[in-house]
């Protein structure tokens, strides 16, 4: 008994704005082929550390757009991916982006510290091509049919005010 396909887009069948945290070359051209290949709705955007990651979700408004989700991986220079999710969980502008920890590390400590920082997911790396492409293709269905992501946060009256 096979289980019926879920569509490949989101309700509103709009691109999925999708920001990638991640300084492999080879990992980004795979991860960006497997979500072509999928036919999945999106816009991919990369960066290649925290420091850029950080400049990309600070930009001014209308600049640059906000990502629906965020794939970032731990090891990465100037700003590692633990450092950047406490970041952006600690600012109220950018706290409600889901952050899917996207790394080859299979620690138990850095699995318990992406949660206590807040991540959405924690998925690890599949070192063949062939399980990597079909593990960002699920990852793809995920983000796309099942996960509801809330509005970007609204500045508080105070903000307004600075």
């Amino acid at each position: 008994m096979t289980s019926p396909q879920l569509p490949l887009h989101n309700a509103q069948a709009t691109p999925i704005e999708i920001l990638l945290v991640e300084d492999s070359e080879p990992d980004i051209l795979l991860t960006r082929e497997a979500f072509e290949e999928a036919g999945m709705l999106n816009r991919l955007h990369v960066v290649r550390d925290g420091v850029e990651a950080l400049a990309f979700l600070r930009a001014r408004e209308g600049t640059l757009p906000r990502p629906d989700v965020i794939l970032l991986d731990i090891n990465m220079p100037r700003m590692n991916g633990m450092e950047l999710l406490r970041e952006i969980k600690r600012d109220p502008q950018l706290m409600t982006i889901p952050v899917i920890m996207l790394t080859t590390s299979q620690a138990d400590e850095d699995i318990l510290h992406s949660y206590q920082a807040f991540a959405a997911s924690y998925v690890v790396k599949p070192i063949e091509f062939e399980h990597f492409y079909h593990a960002i293709q699920a990852l793809g269905r995920y983000m796309l049919t099942i996960v509801r992501v809330p509005p970007p946060a609204r500045p508080q009256a105070s903000e307004l005010l600075e």
